[in-house]
């Protein structure tokens, strides 16, 4: 066991500030999941998802001295995941890009869900516009309440609520095989 794995996250924080390699490195390794979490549901894709949590690591690495405590540090990092899973999504439909369908889908271990009724949820929600799917899984991946998610997203509290109403019924419709009129873009 590494000493840097006993230290508080604050304190990893302190000594991560002050350029100690094995403390980011202890940060990176207790928030990975999290980010890469995030980054997968938004992305469907594992490549793409590790890309996307690298990047977040690396900014922040450049922006620790920002960060103010553990808290803030959770937040800003499922913040900035979020923006950039965002923008990515954006990007590459402006260039005309489909989004993949993860063939190997990550199953957590301790769930006994009907796995086909989980991939065919998954496969629902990367339907979702973006900004409408960061909501979703704020919500429901992170349980964040919709003032979190707001602030998260640096979104007015009324379009989350919204984004949440009208895609968790478009989800609804399309998984009992009903079409919805209504566009949620």
């Amino acid at each position: 066991m590494k000493a840097s794995d006993t230290w508080s996250a604050d304190e990893l924080l302190t000594r991560a500030r002050a350029g100690e390699s094995s403390a980011f490195a202890a940060l990176v390794r207790r928030y990975q999941r999290a980010v890469y979490s995030i980054a997968l549901r938004m992305l469907n894709d594992r490549h793409r998802a590790e890309d996307l949590a690298q990047e977040v690591f690396l900014q922040l690495h450049r922006a620790l001295d920002g960060i103010e405590s553990d808290t803030h540090l959770a937040f800003w990092l499922r913040k900035v995941a979020m923006n950039r899973a965002i923008d990515r999504m954006r990007q590459e439909s402006r260039h005309g890009a489909e989004p993949l369908t993860e063939a190997e889908a990550a199953v957590d271990e301790t769930a006994e869900d009907d796995p086909l009724l989980k991939r065919r949820i998954e496969e629902l929600l990367a339907q979702l516009p973006p900004a409408a799917r960061a909501v979703v899984v704020l919500r429901y991946q992170e349980d964040l309440d919709p003032l979190d998610i707001a602030s998260t997203l640096d979104m007015p509290i009324n379009t989350v609520k919204s984004h949440l109403k009208r895609s968790l019924t478009q989800l609804r419709a399309r998984v009992q095989g009903t079409a919805i009129v209504e566009d949620i873009r």
